[in-house]
């Protein structure tokens, strides 16, 4: 594992933005099509903005996926998820081969599942981007996170920390206001992805960073399964880097 640390956000993001497009343009090239995941959220606003500032990539020949999005929550909600990538991705570059969305309001939440599901296995994963949540969670998969199922999407409860910091952030007007449930890519799922990126700003989740860079690899730490992978990149700032010893660029 990789890990990177840069000054401030903005860095942080030039650099993990850098690495994906690099990747992406190397896949087009070598294989006429990349297949990737995009995360949402706070962290990923400066990795989107170099993205979307590239404009030699070749975005016809992308198939995107996305993480997790909130059950019940409709797609014109500031919180969407799928709101969030629209506007703030797919609206600024040329359309994409396909773009599989999830739809947390399907009226049937386990055929949303299987259908996502039986699509990314029909397209493995070259390039993933993930955050870390403040309680460790990778994708929306909060400890103890599920590390066995083989399912590539699955319905999960959000905890107290993870509901906490969706408000905390303001994508809510009430902590009442935040989804329980969410359909999430598995842990399982987020692992079979050839190279990831992973993107954590912020010294709020220097906690999260430590446990799951420096404590055992563990459900109760989701993130830390990714020390586990074979190509993957932790972009760290500063801040988020703090509680780290020794800081700087290294690996593990």
């Amino acid at each position: 594992m990789k890990i990177v640390v840069k000054e401030t956000p903005a860095a942080l993001g030039a650099a993990a933005g850098k690495d994906a497009a690099d990747r992406i343009r190397t896949v087009i090239a070598e294989k006429g099509q990349a297949n990737v995941i995009l995360a949402t959220g706070t962290s990923q606003f400066e990795t989107l903005r170099y993205l979307i500032d590239q404009t030699d990539i070749d975005w016809s020949k992308v198939v995107m996926f996305h993480l997790d999005e909130y059950i019940g929550l409709p797609v014109t909600a500031p919180a969407s998820f799928r709101k969030y990538l629209q506007e703030r991705f797919l609206d600024k570059v040329a359309p994409l081969k396909a773009a599989y969305l999830v739809n947390g309001e399907a009226a049937d939440i386990e055929a949303e599942c299987n259908r996502l599901g039986k699509l990314i296995t029909e397209h493995p994963i070259d390039i993933a981007l993930v955050g870390v949540g403040e309680n460790g969670h990778l994708a929306f998969n909060d400890p103890p996170a599920d590390f066995a199922t083989p399912a590539p999407y699955i319905v999960v409860n959000l905890d107290a920390q993870c509901r906490n910091q969706q408000f905390a952030e303001g994508w809510f007007a009430t902590i009442d206001d935040v989804p329980k449930q969410a359909i999430s890519m598995s842990v399982r799922q987020i692992m079979k992805s050839k190279a990831i990126i992973c993107s954590v700003p912020d010294e709020r989740k220097a906690t999260a960073v430590r446990n799951c860079l420096e404590r055992e690899i563990s459900n109760q730490f989701p993130a830390s399964i990714l020390r586990e992978h074979a190509d993957c990149a932790y972009y760290l700032d500063s801040a988020s880097a703090s509680l780290l010893q020794p800081a700087g660029e290294k690996v593990l």
